[in-house]
């Protein structure tokens, strides 16, 4: 096989795949399917069937082995009504059974339509019944109320099984008629299954494929549709709180530097910088650059949050972030341990957001552990689409009534630390509609976890 086509035949399988539907928009395709559809017809035919084997004369006329078949399908008949109204009860009450019940509840009641669809069209003409197309019905009923995946492909190979089983029983039944009975139900010799069979199964089959490629096709494209607008909610969102940013630190900015330049005024009008006002006016001083520190902070932030959204790797960029904090180059005694899923949706953020949370956790991580120990990176996707990363040391832990503060800015346990890092980090997290949360004792070391939201809209402002 050539080196081109092997990653074609990699990447196929993928473009078939079907992202899971969320709970709501499968309640209610079962909803309008199954309940709003399907129920109102199955009691149409239903009442159909009923009139034929009791009111209509072709039954009942002739003896022979075909009134044990005829028989045996009107038994059939009486436990398929049963079967139906047990069937029909959870779709009048969906919104209170979990999805999975529901959907099970959905392929089942398939499952029967099918086999009794068999026995049908068996007496109905076997291979000649008109009602082989309503096998293509099911199939395309299952494609719109089963879950797509494995569950769907086999039950709809399964409806085709079904129509090849009227194949077998019509057969064996054509092989027991005498002649005479053949010809007063003017029954056509079926001997044998031939190509007309095999074309209404290629049928059947085909049907079954394409109705799981649209549905890939429209999938996709409604993902897309769905991530342009994530893209630009997010965009717009993070602009807005960028500009607001910004024009607030310049605001203050102004009479800042209006009171800096009149306090250091006043420092030059006084001989003596000893008094009393000249320590107040350098106070004054002091505060005033520790005010513009913060502003200065501020706008960095509103300068970040101009930047582009991307559609984020989250397995690539955690490996890129370990590579930063500890480069394979330079040697250390900081063992790295990661436990992370095979998938993860994709991250609609800003790159340099998300690399500074991972660059920032990883980093107070090493210095916790002060050049030795072990950090585990630990990264999973839960069902709403958040994505959990939790960074985990071994380090001295810290003490209780100081965790309530590390997220706090200018806020360090570190001799030497500036307090920003995890302040970052939780503006980072909280800009995305996420969050960060620790654990830690006094000798136990330090869990980080932070939340990032792969669906939800950013919360550029937490309460």
């Amino acid at each position: 096989m050539s080196p081109n086509r092997e990653p074609l035949l990699k990447r196929l399988p993928v473009l078939f795949e079907i992202p899971e539907l969320d709970a709501a928009r499968a309640r209610r395709r079962i909803e309008v399917m199954e309940r709003d559809l399907m129920l109102p017809a199955k009691l149409f035919f239903v009442s159909v069937i009923f009139y034929s084997f009791h009111y209509s004369p072709w039954v009942g006329q002739i003896s022979s082995g075909l009134d044990v078949t005829v028989e045996t399908v009107q038994l059939i008949f009486w436990f398929y009504i049963l079967l139906s109204a047990l069937l029909a009860v959870p779709l009048f009450i969906a919104r209170r059974l979990p999805l999975a019940l529901l959907q099970w509840s959905v392929v089942t009641s398939a499952l029967v339509d099918g086999l009794v669809l068999t026995a049908m069209t068996l007496i109905t003409g076997g291979m000649d019944s008109i009602l082989f197309w309503l096998f293509v019905g099911l199939i395309l009923r299952n494609a719109v109320s089963v879950p797509p995946g494995f569950s769907q492909i086999f039950l709809n190979f399964a409806t085709s099984l079904c129509y090849a089983l009227v194949a077998g029983l019509d057969v064996m039944v054509a092989r027991n008629l005498d002649d005479s009975t053949a010809r007063a139900l003017d029954l056509s010799p079926q001997d044998q299954i031939g190509e007309p069979f095999l074309l209404r199964m290629l049928v059947l089959w085909l049907t079954t494929i394409t109705c799981y490629g649209v549905q890939a096709f429209l999938e996709r494209q409604r993902l897309a549709a769905e991530e342009a607008g994530e893209f630009s909610a997010r965009e717009n969102q993070l602009h807005s709180a960028g500009r607001l940013a910004a024009e607030f630190a310049h605001q203050i900015k102004n009479p800042l530097a209006v009171i800096k330049n009149a306090a250091y005024s006043l420092r030059r009008a006084l001989a003596d910088t000893n008094t009393a006002a000249g320590q107040q006016i350098e106070i004054i001083q002091e505060e005033v650059a520790r005010a513009d520190r913060v502003i200065t902070q501020v706008m960095g932030y509103a300068q970040l949050s101009e930047g582009r959204v991307e559609k984020l790797d989250v397995i690539r960029k955690l490996d890129q972030a370990i590579e930063l904090v500890f480069p394979t180059a330079v040697p250390t005694e900081v063992k790295v341990v990661k436990n992370i899923a095979a998938h993860f949706p994709p991250l609609l953020m800003q790159r340099a957001h998300f690399m500074e949370i991972m660059v920032n956790l990883l980093q107070n991580a090493a210095e916790a552990l002060g050049g030795r120990g072990e950090i585990r990176l630990e990264a999973v996707c839960r069902r709403n689409h958040a994505i959990e990363i939790s960074v985990t040391d071994d380090g001295p832990g810290i003490a209780a009534d100081k965790v309530g503060r590390i997220f706090e800015a200018y806020f360090t346990t570190k001799e030497k630390g500036t307090g920003l890092g995890l302040a970052i980090v939780k503006h980072n997290a909280e800009l995305y509609g996420g969050n960060v949360r620790v654990e830690s004792a006094l000798g136990k070391g330090a869990k980080f976890t932070v939340t990032l939201p792969a669906k939800a809209l950013p919360q550029p402002f937490s309460k």
